[in-house]
């Protein structure tokens, strides 16, 4: 998996690429919440459900269709957060769908099961340069974190950060020759 640092960068640069009138700060703080939920499936690990259940880790909390049902369910606070429902939804999809993806990219692990419940079938991709971070918080404070969090910053990070800054030198040029 990708580490509990990594995760967010995915919901921080969105908003930095979209700009505080889309996603508010408010909103930006669930989203980084989101990015993080998935991995609430690692209790399995201490309620003995295997890891290659579909319950267990990389599993049905993962997949694309709970993303999109937690994000649903938190439309509804668009009106108080001061942002669009459309964008509530979307913004914490991308965030939340994002966790699966970067965990595709690590090299360890059973895979992501994207598709549950329709299918528990996992995957990883092809191109899988991120190292995986231990499952342990011992194991990522005893050296191995600093590793991963190494190839995290070459891989996700820098890409993420510079798509982001990007954005907000666009939308600063396109409000100055306003």
């Amino acid at each position: 998996m990708a580490s509990f640092l990594t995760h967010p960068i995915v919901p921080l640069a969105a908003a930095g690429l979209a700009g505080r009138r889309v996603v508010p700060l408010s909103l930006l703080m669930i989203g980084v919440v989101y990015a993080l939920l998935p991995d609430l499936d690692g209790v399995g690990f201490v309620l003995g459900i295997p890891y290659a259940s579909p319950f267990g880790h990389r599993g049905s909390s993962h997949s694309i269709i709970v993303a999109a049902f937690c994000s649903a369910l938190a439309v509804p606070l668009g009106r108080t957060i001061g942002a669009k429902p459309l964008a509530v939804f979307v913004f914490l999809f991308v965030a939340m769908v994002s966790h699966g993806v970067l965990d595709a990219c690590t090299d360890a692990g059973l895979g992501v099961a994207f598709f549950w419940p329709w299918s528990t079938e996992r995957f990883l991709f092809d191109f899988r340069p991120v190292e995986a971070a231990p499952l342990s918080a011992r194991r990522f404070f005893d050296g191995r974190g600093w590793e991963v969090f190494q190839s995290e910053l070459l891989w996700v990070w820098a890409p993420l950060v510079s798509v982001s800054l990007l954005g907000l030198l666009v939308r600063r040029r396109l409000c100055a020759s306003r």
